[in-house]
């Protein structure tokens, strides 16, 4: 099947874990979709390869886990995050089955859905293009959210749910799209879209550490994002 996605977040998971850390939140790309033509993008489903990608990445996780699945609304972001539960929980692992659909997980930013897709296409450089122009403020706040806010909303969601678990070892498992996580790389880490692509299942893990909370990437190292709370 080619490239296999997905080993990368898993390592990361267990980097994170390896320096003591008992629950945190995966921010992370759906798996593999499909492209067709004149269809809406929102509505492009996984591949069957994008399929056994989610699952692999289940199986990969540490059964001693108790999961918790949530997910944009966007069917293959659902998709995503069953089929990585439903793995995880056949290597016995721990946690109800199923995920739950989360509005901020989805493109909630997007003000003018309509404007914003034609100002997408019309990028020379395509979505991470498109991103940089977002960053830099070049595009009307009328059509997407201010990026800081957008993020700052998101990381505060995130940030909450995950100080309410009191059980461990845990994880959130947070399945959104590759826009979101451009985003939160970008305004997080300083990561902008020349850092590299956001791959299919790429992702941020975020923890709290005492009154911190922190955001780390596979390549980037832990960073304090506490100021994004207030």
């Amino acid at each position: 099947m080619g490239e296999t996605f997905g080993v990368r977040t898993n390592a990361l998971v267990e980097r994170v874990r390896g320096t003591g850390v008992d629950s945190m939140t995966l921010l992370m790309r759906h798996s593999a979709r499909e492209y067709a033509p004149g269809r809406h993008d929102l509505e492009n489903p996984l591949t069957e390869a994008g399929r056994q990608f989610a699952r692999d990445f289940g199986l990969r996780l540490a059964p001693e886990l108790t999961l918790r699945a949530y997910a944009s609304p966007v069917a293959r972001c659902i998709d995503t995050a069953d089929l990585i539960h439903a793995a995880q929980l056949e290597r016995g692992g721990r946690g109800a089955g199923g995920c739950r659909p989360v509005e901020a997980l989805g493109v909630f930013y997007v003000l003018d859905q309509m404007r914003m897709f034609k100002a997408l296409s019309a990028s020379e450089n395509g979505l991470p293009g498109f991103v940089q122009t977002w960053m830099r403020g070049q595009v009307p706040d009328d059509v997407l959210m201010a990026p800081r806010t957008a993020a700052a909303t998101l990381t505060k969601l995130l940030a909450r749910r995950l100080a309410g678990r009191d059980e461990g070892p845990a994880l959130d498992l947070c399945v959104s799209h590759d826009i979101t996580l451009y985003l939160m790389r970008d305004v997080l880490l300083a990561l902008d879209p020349t850092t590299g692509p956001v791959r299919y299942l790429d992702g941020i893990a975020l923890w709290w550490d005492g009154d911190r909370f922190m955001a780390a990437t596979h390549d980037h190292d832990a960073r304090d994002v506490s100021v994004m709370l207030t």
